[in-house]
């Protein structure tokens, strides 16, 4: 495993987080498919995460993606699950239908298979969108095994929030 993705590495991450929310006063919610609720899982490992966390959608299948967070089937045939614009889509949906202030979204390949030349294991999408609707997303493909992935991807998705509050990483 690589250490800047260890559970305390994590946990430090999911720390600054609720720092930064908590001071500004905002809201989080988040839609995962690859982590399967990890993010949500460091974020709720904090005594007190119920004053800045509201609810993580595990959208999982195509399917689920489309009925908890009104992602357009059209788009997901498209574009696959696992592109940027379906990441803008989870976002803005976890965003309205939990009715908080930030969400992110994170959709890719962890692997052992489901890769491909165009989207090889390890390709994340990912979204954030703050208050007022505008949606940021990312795409990386992340090295390792299915676990080093999947933690690096949650590493990602608080970081990258941090990054959009402008909150620095402090613990």
């Amino acid at each position: 495993m690589n250490p800047a993705h260890s559970d305390q590495v994590l946990a430090e991450h999911a720390f600054a987080v609720a720092n930064a929310l908590k001071t500004s006063g905002q809201t989080l919610a988040l839609a995962e498919s690859c982590t399967g609720g990890w993010v949500a899982k460091v974020c709720t490992d904090l005594a007190g995460s119920s004053a800045w966390f509201e609810r993580g959608f595990v959208t999982y299948s195509n399917e689920a993606k489309h009925d908890l967070l009104g992602v357009e089937t059209a788009l997901i045939v498209k574009e696959g699950a696992v592109s940027e614009a379906v990441a803008a889509q989870m976002a803005l949906g976890a965003q309205s239908r939990a009715g908080v202030d930030c969400a992110i979204s994170i959709t890719g390949i962890a692997g052992p298979g489901g890769g491909s030349p165009e989207k090889p294991v390890g390709t994340v999408c990912f979204g954030w969108v703050l208050g007022d609707g505008a949606v940021e997303t990312e795409r990386h493909l992340f090295p390792g095994d299915r676990d080093d992935i999947r933690r690096a991807s949650v590493v990602r998705a608080l970081g990258g929030l941090l990054e959009r509050l402008r909150a620095p990483l402090r613990f």
